[in-house]
């Protein structure tokens, strides 16, 4: 299936929005750490992790997501295996914080197990337990799915079953990912919150009336309801309510509001919530990412995020697109390529020093192949080759379209949130190039709004930039939304 920019944006989002929720409730699982306003990465939690590092929740899912990024079907047995062996390979490691039926499960199936074997462990660990597998670790890791089958609501149920069922046995917990799953799909395919109840109708009739129930009661009740939240069933409940009953923000710019903001605001509302506060939170956040997009999470939890195996928001964003691609690049060979070719746009080779603050420099592209020594920190508004910065320098990358508001939903939001990390790595003394591929359109845009940050008048900051970088052009729609930020203005 072929994606337009804003689908791209959210697929991305799925993945990433569910390890953003992992890292920022990691540090409150069980009540490690007491809740004193809205939720920060501050690591610690039951596994002692580092701020920023997700869980045994995302390791799963970033096992499930490179198989699904080789294009694989994952009914198959071919990536089912593939999966268990991913799942080995991570236990293995001996991670800090496992959950007891995964435990299980896993050091029951050796270190190099087929899914046959897994599965079989997962029976067995069925019987021992009393029938008593439905925990939420199934559902916890679930969004890869969603994306290797977008669209394809027979294929997600019987994906999303079978994933579960490599080390869940009990049925509810395929049933849980199916319709989690189907959620993810609708919202990356339709840009809005699914309707969970039209979803139903996609799982085995005999289950429907259950689940109907289960969505009625999430969506009637308070998030706080859902308090013992480890069984499958009431961690749908918890992570669904949060996002119902949080109320999404006006969208008023230069008051500071925005609709996505929604995506942060129901995180905190699934964190309050307490008990497996990653879990939850990772779970809403593969929704919340899947309607929002990756561009609605905020620079400094993107940031930091890491974990299991060696991943970051960078990566797992490549592994979501290349799940939605069936596992090939795009023609300029993004994501994988080392290097994108940008020498043929007038302006790729334009550099300057930003005319309100000389410690931030405006570039196209091909700077980036002579790097000033002096640069510390690359922030870019484009796509890049996986080697296109060089190594040592922080880089910081922003989803903005050069086209108009349909390809960027969350278009005035990016603009700030990427000129506040100019603004906050400035704060850090980092010399830093703000780039395009052209500094035509993007990078004025970004540019001026830092230039309002520092107090400059919204007209004034514009024409600055622009004075600057004689190839400027900013699209209507970015300088729409640069204005729309509001700041003083003295004309």
């Amino acid at each position: 299936m072929k994606l337009n920019a804003a689908q791209t944006d959210r697929a991305i989002g799925a993945l990433v929005g569910a390890a953003i929720g992992d890292a920022l409730g990691a540090g409150y699982e069980f009540g490690s750490a007491t809740l004193d306003g809205p939720p920060a990465m501050i690591g610690g939690g039951l596994g002692n992790f580092a701020p920023g590092e997700w869980t045994d929740d995302t390791a799963q899912t970033y096992g499930i997501a490179e198989v699904a990024a080789t294009g694989a079907d994952l009914r198959t047995d071919a990536a089912l295996d593939a999966i268990a062996g991913r799942f080995a390979d991570w236990y293995a490691g001996n991670p800090p914080d496992v959950g007891i039926l995964t435990r299980n499960v896993l050091a029951t199936a050796g270190r190099q197990p087929s899914a046959a074997t897994v599965r079989a462990a997962a029976e067995r660990a069925h019987t021992s337990s009393g029938g008593r597998t439905a925990g939420n670790g199934s559902l916890m890791r679930t969004s890869p799915v969603a994306l290797a089958h977008l669209g394809d609501p027979a294929a997600i149920v019987e994906a999303a079953t079978k994933v579960a069922a490599l080390t869940h046995h009990d049925l509810i917990g395929g049933e849980a990912s199916a319709l989690w799953c189907l959620a993810i799909s609708e919202a990356v395919l339709t840009g809005e919150l699914p309707d969970l109840d039209a979803l139903i109708e996609h799982l085995p009739q005999t289950r429907r009336a259950f689940w109907r129930t289960t969505v009625e009661q999430a969506e009637a009740q308070s998030p706080s309801t859902f308090e013992h939240n480890g069984y499958v069933v009431t961690a749908l409940q918890a992570a669904w309510s949060a996002i119902v009953h949080t109320p999404v923000p006006p969208e008023r710019p230069s008051d500071g509001s925005f609709a996505c903001a929604h995506l942060a605001a129901a995180l905190d509302t699934a964190i309050a919530i307490g008990h497996d506060t990653d879990t939850i939170a990772s779970i809403a956040g593969a929704v919340l990412g899947a309607r929002w997009g990756v561009s609605a999470i905020p620079w400094h939890w993107r940031r930091i995020l890491h974990g299991w195996p060696g991943g970051t928001a960078k990566s797992l964003a490549d592994l979501a697109v290349l799940t939605v691609r069936s596992g090939k690049p795009d023609q300029q060979g993004w994501p994988t390529a080392r290097r994108i070719d940008y020498s043929r746009w007038p302006g790729h080779d334009a550099y300057a020093p930003h005319p309100h603050d000389p410690g931030v420099r405006l570039s196209g592209a091909s700077i980036l192949d002579r790097l000033p020594t002096d640069i510390t920190a690359v922030v870019s508004l484009t796509r890049l080759g996986t080697h296109q910065v060089p190594a040592g320098i922080e880089h910081l990358e922003f989803r903005l379209i050069d086209t108009n508001e349909a390809d960027n939903p969350n278009l005035a939001w990016v603009i700030d949130d990427a000129a506040r990390a100019v603004q906050a790595l400035r704060a850090e003394d980092k010399v830093v190039l703000l780039h395009c591929v052209a500094a035509q359109s993007r990078t004025p845009s970004v540019a001026a709004r830092y230039g309002v940050l520092l107090g400059h008048p919204v007209h004034e900051a514009i024409a600055d930039v622009c004075a600057v970088l004689p190839a400027a052009n900013p699209q209507p729609a970015l300088l729409a939304a640069v204005r729309s930020l509001g700041g003083r203005d003295d004309r």
